[in-house]
């Protein structure tokens, strides 16, 4: 018996566009990283929202707080590596650039660490901490932000508990340390404020000493906690010259772009900043719910300034990583004044690209 076979043409598989969909990642990927910082739920995956939008948009990350030292390594003999080894497999998974952050930094320090009076004890315990961490993620962690906020802002060293116990010292320890720990990691220095001229200087010498030492660093991490009105472009692309006359790659390691009003003096983002006296005050917190159209034509003219800025200089920029995924994440919400609602970032509260995705975007996709 003979069989007839009809085939539907109807039914016949589609051609799929192979394209990869428009995103930051996709945009801007032969020209640098584009990262976020993650928080603890984040790391988690407990947002399937968070977790869809981080594999489209992100191809770098860094731990909002996990892996400072009064997280990971809270008591003399304790390490807590639970949400840092979630953080390096996540990463992993998508195939992404894992920044380490941050393993020296004077702020959110373990209480015991900070009652450290003598510069043996502390050198040996420093010596620790970065070899027992560096170590457990060497070839997994890519970038580390090796010290965090060294310097005052006229460029002198910071008188952090470590530098009054070791000078310094404590800075070029750390770098080679790191660097023993995992030779083939990139190594960063990391501050705020870093367009200033006097901080600037202060870094260009901080690097040249190293350098003069042969300890290896690779980069200057720009924290890039701006608002609307600036710092200006001018003072930002001076930076961005003078760190890479210096034969390092400079990264923008945590963005964001305030909406919102400052106090009197407001400067940089040191974190023990607070002004209680504006708390309830309508006038510092102009969008308790939504931007209006105007600022959202700010937010999106100042980021694609901002980005024209980082397309010009993009073969000294390793990597622009915004301090948040969405705004509902951002530290900003509540600093320095509490209970206000900001807007700093590319996607709003519902997870939304905002205008200023858009115009960012369209420097690439034209």
């Amino acid at each position: 018996m003979a069989f007839a076979l009809f085939f539907n043409c109807n039914n016949a598989p589609k051609k799929t566009d192979s394209k990869p969909p428009i995103s930051l990642k996709e945009s801007f990927k032969n020209d640098f990283y584009i990262g976020t910082a993650l928080s603890r739920s984040q790391i988690n995956q407990s947002n399937s929202k968070t977790t869809a939008l981080l594999e489209k948009e992100f191809n770098a990350i860094t731990p909002e707080n996990d892996m400072k030292w009064e997280q990971i390594h809270p008591q003399k003999d304790t390490f807590f590596f639970d949400v840092a080894d979630k953080y390096v497999a996540l990463g992993e998974k998508h195939n992404m650039h894992i920044i380490g952050h941050t393993l020296v930094w004077h702020s959110q320090l373990a209480p015991w660490m900070q009652e450290v009076k003598d510069s043996l004890t502390m050198a040996q315990y420093i010596e620790t901490h970065i070899n027992t961490i560096v170590k457990r993620y060497k070839g997994k962690i890519h970038t580390w932000d090796v010290v965090n906020e060294a310097l005052n802002e006229d460029g002198s060293f910071r008188t952090s508990n470590f530098y009054e116990v070791m000078g310094e010292d404590f800075i070029a320890l750390a770098f080679k340390l790191a660097a023993k720990a995992d030779p083939d990691a990139k190594l960063v220095y990391n501050d705020y404020n870093l367009w200033k001229p006097e901080k600037r200087a202060g870094v260009v010498k901080l690097v040249k000493n190293l350098q003069a030492q042969g300890i290896k660093i690779d980069g200057v991490g720009m924290q890039a906690h701006w608002s609307l009105e600036g710092p200006t472009l001018e003072d930002i692309e001076n930076s961005i010259l003078a760190y890479a006359a210096l034969g390092v790659k400079v990264s923008f390691t945590e963005l964001d772009v305030t909406v919102l009003p400052n106090p009197w003096d407001l400067d940089g983002a040191a974190v023990e900043q607070s002004y209680a006296q504006f708390e309830g005050d309508p006038k510092m917190n102009p969008y308790p719910v939504a931007l209006t159209d105007a600022a959202q034509m700010q937010l999106a003219k100042r980021y694609e300034d901002i980005f024209k800025l980082f397309l010009k200089h993009k073969d000294k920029i390793e990597r622009v990583t915004f301090w948040g995924v969405n705004d509902g994440q951002t530290w900003l919400n509540n600093w320095p004044i509490n209970g206000r609602t900001n807007h700093p970032l590319l996607f709003d509260r519902n997870f939304e690209p905002k205008k200023a995705y858009h115009t960012v975007l369209a420097l690439k996709n034209k």
